[in-house]
């Protein structure tokens, strides 16, 4: 097999990647705990000290999954302001304009979310 030279480094990076792994793997399998005569308290969930109650399918509001959509949607629109932060004065009138659009059109998706009553939880 005639490899060129560029190559080999790749080839050597990939070979020890794949014996760091399988080494890792059966390191974890023969060192790794037993785990012998299972108890129910030993497989029971734990949490901080606190009895959990019922199971992990209880059903939650979708108020709950709205509330975090919505703040993952306006906390990603403060990270688009960091570039005109930092460059407002090379940006000028024009860049001052496209940054008022977007909050204005961002504002008004939220005025739309306040109107719908998404962040009311007495409802």
């Amino acid at each position: 097999m005639n490899l060129p030279e560029n190559y080999i480094p790749i080839i050597i990076q990939a070979v020890v990647a794949i014996g760091f792994v399988g080494i890792s793997l059966l390191g974890a399998h023969f060192l790794g705990p037993r785990q012998q005569d299972s108890t129910v308290n030993k497989n029971k969930s734990f949490e901080c000290g606190i009895e959990s109650e019922g199971d992990a399918r209880t059903p939650f509001s979708i108020r709950y999954f709205l509330t975090a959509i919505l703040f993952v949607l306006f906390d990603i629109e403060i990270v688009f302001f960091y570039p005109y932060a930092v460059n407002f004065r090379e940006f000028g009138l024009e860049g001052f304009l496209a940054v008022t659009t977007f909050v204005s059109i961002f504002f008004l998706g939220f005025l739309y979310v306040l109107k719908r009553g998404a962040l009311d939880w007495d409802k």
